[in-house]
Order: C-alpha cells, then sequence, then structure tokens
C-alpha cells in the first residue's frame, strides 16, 4: 500500500493532522530558548600585588613579569592580561570552562608560590588572588 494513498483519500483528516503538527511546533519553539552570543561563567582569578612607592616600570619589571612567567606555565589557562600601576600590579586569568576553578585556584597559589623567590624582597605582602565568574559571550 502507498502512505500517500492514505493521506489523499483522508483530506480532512490530512489538513488536521498537518494544523496539529503545525500549532505543536509553535508552541515548542516559543519555548526553545537560543541566542546568537549566549552569555559563558568562565572561571577567572584576580591575582594582587602590593608594593608602596614603586614606580609603573618597576612593578612591570620586578613584580607583573615573574609572576607573569609563573602563571603563563600553567595548563588550561586560556587568557592572561595584566595591568601595572604606581604600586600595584593585576594580573586577570581567565580559564578554559573545563577546568575545575578550585583546581586552577590550586594551581595559582602553587605558582605564587614559585615565583616569590623572584620578587623583590622587600614586597611588604606576598601576592593575593580572588577567584570570580566573568560572563562573556565566546
Amino acid at each position: 500500500m502507498n502512505p500517500s494513498r492514505l493521506f489523499i483519500l483522508r483530506p480532512v483528516a490530512t489538513i488536521l493532522l498537518m494544523a496539529g503538527v503545525l500549532i505543536a511546533g509553535i508552541f515548542a519553539y516559543k519555548f526553545l530558548s537560543t541566542s546568537a552570543l549566549p552569555q559563558v561563567d568562565y572561571p577567572t582569578i584576580q591575582v594582587t600585588t602590593l608594593y608602596p612607592g614603586a614606580s609603573p616600570d618597576v612593578m612591570a619589571s620586578s613584580v607583573t613579569s615573574p609572576l607573569e612567567r609563573q602563571l603563563g606555565q600553567m595548563a588550561g589557562l586560556s587568557q592572561m592580561t595584566s595591568t601595572s600601576s604606581s604600586g600595584s600590579s593585576i594580573i586577570t586569568l581567565k580559564f578554559s570552562l573545563d577546568l575545575s576553578l578550585d583546581v586552577a585556584e590550586q594551581e595559582v597559589q602553587a605558582a605564587i608560590n614559585a615565583a616569590n623567590n623572584l620578587l623583590p624582597d622587600d614586597l611588604p605582602n606576598p601576592p593575593t588572588y580572588k577567584r570570580s565568574t566573568r560572563q562573556t559571550a565566546p
């Protein structure tokens, strides 16, 4: 038996079936959540170092650069940005989505510990870090 024959012999049932599928499709479309650029929470850690009285050039060369070298070796790091200003250095680390933030935090602490002997001896406090999530489009 030809499947088309069933629909040709019953035009009212065919129209009702088509209307039902159309209504179900419209109803499902309303509940479909899509976005061209979805918001994603990237795991981020910000490392801050304070060195009162140091110029931006000194901060960049003696604090930010050694920390960047150590932090740049971490697995799962997707982006690193830094800012050196008078007396402070801020390094922002963005990790891939498949890396746990707890694991990243441990790696950051290990990298800071490894960089301690490369930092100035008169640094009042060791670098600190805080975790956060930043929403950005991929």
